[in-house]
């Protein structure tokens, strides 16, 4: 199989065109939105991993333009290339902060702006000509770098805990299921439209911070207390302080199955 790849080399798409490889699919790697015409002549799907970091810098109106754009024009520019197969990047902040509501692929929106840019990044990758898929993905954990990374820093020092009230729904995802689960969207022609990415074992963020402990040894007694994380980081604090109870339906559904769905096993093998 050939796969095209936009975003190849962030994170998750460095992974993917690993493993891809390693089962003998042919990889394009498109290069960077604007630096050079793109090309998926014959290829069989094309997978779509591009966009600014929602975390990246503090969420100014022309950065708050930069995350909406990242996305949206990049899918719009691949949907006019008319793909067989879209394999679109998504996130579960398209349900917004729903408190304890268990969301699923059939759950309406929410209304922040981190729903409203989903909304719109979807809606473009739904006008591809074939099959589409919008990858709900949650907070994806790996030992390479990402949000993981960057939250092991205050428990190393000693004086790690959770974000907030720490009760706000955590939904993430161990990098070896993501990459799979993308594999499995590509290779399973059942699959179409939004598709929630998250470990069935979903934890709030007190848990997570409490197995964040357990995994490094470490206690987890110093929250982050709402108002100061606010002042630091501005509206980007909204999304961290408001999470998604969000469960992998049609993933489980279609017979995917996690190789992670605990969160201490993928704490444990990731540390």
């Amino acid at each position: 199989m050939r796969v095209a790849i936009a975003g190849a080399s962030g994170l998750i798409g460095t992974e993917l065109t690993e493993a891809l490889e390693e089962r003998g699919d042919e990889v394009v790697k498109l290069p960077r939105f604007g630096s050079a015409p793109w090309s998926i002549a014959g290829a069989d799907a094309v997978v779509n991993l591009a966009g600014a970091s929602i975390g990246g810098k503090r969420w100014t109106p022309e950065y708050k333009r930069q995350i909406r754009d990242s996305r949206v024009l990049t899918t719009r520019a691949l949907v006019e290339l008319k793909p067989r197969v879209l394999i679109n990047a998504s996130a579960v902040g398209f349900y917004g902060g729903r408190g304890d509501e268990l969301l699923d692929e059939s759950s309406a929106p929410g209304g922040d702006f981190l729903a409203g840019v989903v909304g719109d990044w979807e809606r473009e990758a739904a006008r591809a000509p074939g099959r589409s898929v919008f990858l709900r993905t949650g907070i994806v954990l790996s030992a390479r770098g990402g949000a993981l990374q960057q939250m092991l820093l205050p428990f190393k020092a000693f004086v790690g805990g959770p974000i907030g009230s720490g009760k706000q729904w955590f939904p993430w995802i161990h990098i070896a299921d993501e990459v799979a689960a993308i594999s499995w969207c590509i290779d399973h022609v059942e699959l179409s439209g939004p598709v929630n990415l998250v470990a069935p074992g979903i934890v709030t963020m007190k848990q997570f911070a409490a197995g964040l402990g357990r995994a490094l040894h470490r206690p987890s007694l110093f929250p982050v207390p709402a108002g100061p994380l606010r002042v630091l980081i501005g509206e980007f604090a909204d999304a961290m302080l408001e999470g998604q109870r969000a469960q992998p339906k049609k993933l489980l559904e279609s017979g995917f199955k996690f190789r992670f769905p605990d969160l201490d096993a993928a704490l444990a093998n990731l540390l």
